[in-house]
């Protein structure tokens, strides 16, 4: 198959037998971010690296000299070329870092409980559609469930409509008014505890989601 950036790839079918890691006691939530691309509940953040914000003025010239070229002339398939490289070289980056991100969660956890976002909708949203674009949210989660079956870990997503930012994790208070996304830090109204609103929300969905297992 040819990808448009001009090279070539044979792809080959094989059997193979994957060796599964040594189960271990390890449970993990983790909240999905657009500032750090998740956030652990045991207080690790992985940094989102903003991939495509990184390249975006290279890629505009790329864009700008193509369309400056006639069209099916040599030049401009050059140009074209270009850019689908630089599109290519987007993509290998963030799919490294995700590769990266994804086998550590899997190789240290046994369990292993993300939100379920439904993504295709929250893209909509004018305003954070590049940064979500960017976080690729979908992307990660889909290698994480891959990986967790290949390695004999359990991955679980909770519900959506799971309100994991707005529920104090020690004393189980409702807070309505995290709704807004520009609250980073809260204080709950019950118990006083201060929480970092992704921490908060990590430690949430582990709980929620262990929760689940039980009943299941």
């Amino acid at each position: 198959s040819k990808v448009p950036s001009g090279k070539y790839f044979v792809s080959i079918l094989v059997d193979e037998e994957i060796e599964k890691l040594d189960k271990n006691n390890k449970s993990i939530g983790i909240d999905l971010g657009i500032k750090d691309i998740c956030i652990t509940s045991d207080g690790k953040k992985y940094e989102n690296i903003k991939t495509l914000r990184k390249y975006e003025k290279k890629l505009a010239k790329l864009q700008r000299r193509l369309s400056n070229k006639v069209r099916r002339s040599n030049n401009y398939y050059k140009a074209k070329k270009k850019v689908s490289l630089c599109y290519e070289k987007i993509s290998n980056v963030r799919k490294d870092y995700l590769h990266k991100i994804s086998h550590e969660l899997i190789n240290e956890n046994q369990v292993i409980i993300s939100e379920d976002l439904q993504v295709s909708n929250m893209i909509q949203n004018k305003n954070l559609s590049k940064s979500i674009s960017d976080a690729s949210w979908y992307e990660l989660t889909r290698q994480i469930e891959y990986k967790a079956i290949w390695y004999g870990r359990k991955y679980l997503k909770v519900g959506r409509f799971y309100a994991s930012s707005q529920i104090c994790h020690v004393c189980g208070y409702k807070n309505s008014d995290i709704k807004d996304l520009s609250i980073r830090k809260w204080t709950c109204p019950s118990c006083g505890k201060e929480h970092d609103r992704d921490y908060n929300a990590a430690i949430n969905i582990l709980q929620e989601g262990l929760r689940t297992l039980k009943v299941a």
